[in-house]
């Protein structure tokens, strides 16, 4: 077992390495200057497109609305790397790390956008008459069947990966929480997990999508208010906090307190690798979910799809990072969710290590339901249809399991296939690139304004 885990180790270590950094900040940088920065001009946009597709373009093609399918990825992807990743940031790679977590969400809105398009482009509709989208169809039907074997490759890093990083690890950092806090008994909360999991899970992406159009937005506006309570506790620490953020995202950072110390290197490799960890953009996941959406253009969902790495990483990021710098904690040599505790705990005395367990159990549990549709496709890709309902139990039966075991070597693993599973993605992108700019191109000759395919999907008759 010793050199199983070794190989992990050292697997790990070489596609979070440097080559890993550069493929994943080369590939948005480049789709950044073929779309003339785009997403980041377009963000004001995105915002408004995501206000008016709530609802609408219903009867164009798709299982629920872009607004849904945009929460069904957030629900994914606004989880423990919001709360622990970013403090393991901080901890390990100093300050600085966060304005790499920048770095690599603004970039990767145009890695994400780029997923979203192909995505809804080559999607297709399974023999249950859903559609189906993702890197797999994007490089099967985008670049050939004889590059099936990568599409292949990226379903079985996504379908193996989901259970440790989107199923069990999520139902183990709930379970600690909830045991941390209020002392819950880990199989009780794993118990009732699986009970509200199957409750969703079971009935597909169309309940899935009910439960994080009202899930999330409630969640994310509850945590950021949260954090705001710690900034305006440390008000006058804001101004030092962003200039140890942006001074040692390129100087080294020396040992304070508890802290060890940090190189430019560590603040980079620590802010881009828990970056695209909370915000998958690279990872090709929020693509599967678009694909479910009511559009008939590729493009609206991808300025809506794009907006997602925007308000993870800008956003609720930021948030935790700020608060954690500006309360001081992030030098007590603490990591993890206990170190984004601390933070709240200083601000909310006796009150805020409650507010922050409640918060990850909440994001953690919404991971859980986004990554067993990511699942559930990716399976459905290497099996067919008829993988769905075995899939959904043992997703399921995966929960309490999860929440009662240690899970050091599960998330050493997962971790590695989340990075396996970026390597076909970003090939397929880069390989796809004319695609994505000819049809960029097209939707604004065509005047493609906001809310303007909602409109036109829902003049057309349906199916």
């Amino acid at each position: 077992m010793q050199l199983i885990n070794d190989f992990f180790n050292w697997l790990n270590g070489i596609v979070w390495g440097v080559p890993m950094i550069v493929l994943i900040l080369g590939t948005g940088l480049y789709l950044q200057l073929r779309l003339g920065f785009m997403p980041i001009l377009r963000i004001p946009q995105g915002f408004r497109m995501i206000w008016g597709s709530r609802g609408v373009g219903t009867r164009a093609e798709g299982e629920i609305s872009p607004f849904a399918a945009l929460m069904t990825a957030l629900s994914a992807t606004v989880g423990t790397g919001n709360i622990a990743g970013v403090a393991t940031a901080i901890a390990v790679g100093g300050p600085g790390a966060l304005f790499w977590m920048w770095m690599t969400a603004l970039v990767g809105m145009a890695t994400k956008y780029a997923e979203v398009v192909v995505a809804v482009k080559y999607r297709v509709v399974d023999d249950k008459g859903e559609h189906a989208g993702g890197p797999m169809y994007a490089i099967r039907n985008g670049l050939g069947k004889r590059w099936g074997w990568l599409a292949g490759a990226f379903a079985i890093f996504g379908g193996l990966a989901g259970f440790g990083i989107g199923n069990m690890v999520q139902a183990n950092g709930i379970a600690s929480a909830m045991e941390n806090a209020f002392g819950l008994d880990p199989w009780i909360t794993g118990a009732v997990l699986m009970l509200l999991t199957g409750a969703v899970v079971l009935g597909g992406i169309k309940r899935i999508g009910a439960v994080a159009e009202k899930l999330v937005p409630a969640m994310c506006i509850g945590y950021i208010v949260c954090c705001g309570v710690v900034l305006i506790t440390f008000a006058d620490q804001i101004p030092a906090a962003f200039d140890l953020i942006f001074t040692h995202a390129f100087t080294p950072i020396s040992a304070a307190g508890g802290f060890v110390g940090a190189t430019v290197m560590m603040a980079i490799q620590r802010g881009v690798a828990r970056g695209i960890f909370s915000n998958e953009a690279g990872l090709g996941t929020a693509g599967i979910a678009q694909a479910a959406g009511t559009t008939s253009n590729a493009v609206y969902s991808g300025l809506i799809g794009m907006m997602g790495t925007f308000i993870d990483t800008i956003i609720v990021c930021t948030m935790t990072g700020v608060a954690i710098i500006v309360s001081g904690v992030w030098t007590s040599g603490a990591s993890g969710a206990v170190l984004t505790s601390a933070s709240f705990e200083a601000a909310m005395p006796g009150v805020g290590k409650y507010l922050l367990a409640i918060s990850l159990a909440v994001f953690a549990f919404t991971t859980i339901l986004g990554w067993a549709y990511y699942g559930e496709k990716c399976w459905e890709y290497l099996l067919g249809t008829a993988s769905e309902k075995p899939f959904r139990v043992l997703w399921i039966l995966c929960v309490p399991v999860g929440a009662v075991t240690s899970l050091d070597f599960a998330w050493l693993v997962a971790d590695t296939l989340n990075a396996l599973m970026a390597i076909p993605n970003l090939i397929s992108l880069l390989l796809l690139t004319p695609v994505v700019v000819t049809l960029t191109r097209e939707y604004f000759a065509n005047g493609g304004a906001d809310g303007g395919e909602a409109r036109k999907s829902a003049a057309r008759p349906s199916r």
